[in-house]
């Protein structure tokens, strides 16, 4: 009886690639680390992982970030089978002496599971990140509207501050800073 060979190949769809895609991992704050990495995971909704390198200028040039980068693919797809399915993963190296390739791999599984451990139940949604200090409120319904409608423009339904709000909307006509450019012809205060 011949045992079935796992494929060891690393195709573009176990990569992240967009910024989009690192944001959203970085977003969901869950990481874990030893000497030799740091590892941001989030879900991704896959039925294997994904990996995503992130080496700073501070590690060294680009022959040495380079170096890294692919210290870091061959440990992935080397180790792929032994990483949790499902999972997203961004590499960043920790300061030191460089890493050999089984250091990475024994670092990765074993980061990567903590990592895993930290985001709960692999079905659980994305939830979106709030500041120190704030929490979800409901839209509350505005008493001019009939029935069971909702002001959505009155509510803090998408979790911005109210002085992000405030921030950002707009002066009347000619109230403005007084600066540059500014209809009110006045000088700065």
């Amino acid at each position: 009886m011949t045992v079935p060979v796992k494929s060891l190949k690393f195709p573009p769809t176990h990569r992240m690639k967009t910024p989009a895609e690192f944001e959203r991992c970085y977003a969901r704050k869950r990481s874990a680390s030893d000497g030799v990495l740091i590892v941001y995971a989030c879900e991704n909704g896959l039925a294997h992982p994904r990996l995503g390198c992130s080496v700073s200028r501070k590690v060294g040039n680009a022959v040495v970030r380079n170096r890294y980068k692919r210290l870091f693919r061959e440990g992935f797809r080397l180790s792929q089978h032994d990483l949790p399915p499902g999972v997203d993963l961004i590499l960043i190296p920790r300061p030191g002496p460089y890493p050999t390739v089984d250091t990475v791999r024994a670092s990765l599984v074993k980061l990567a599971a903590q990592a895993a451990r930290k985001l709960g139940s692999p079905g659980r949604p994305n939830p979106l990140p709030f500041r120190k200090g704030e929490k979800e409120s409901q839209p509350t319904p505005s008493p001019s509207l009939k029935g069971g409608e909702q002001d959505l423009r009155s509510s803090n339904a998408s979790g911005v501050s109210e002085e992000a709000l405030r921030a950002f909307t707009p002066l009347p006509e000619g109230r403005g800073a007084g600066g540059v450019g500014s209809s009110s012809g006045e000088a700065p205060a």
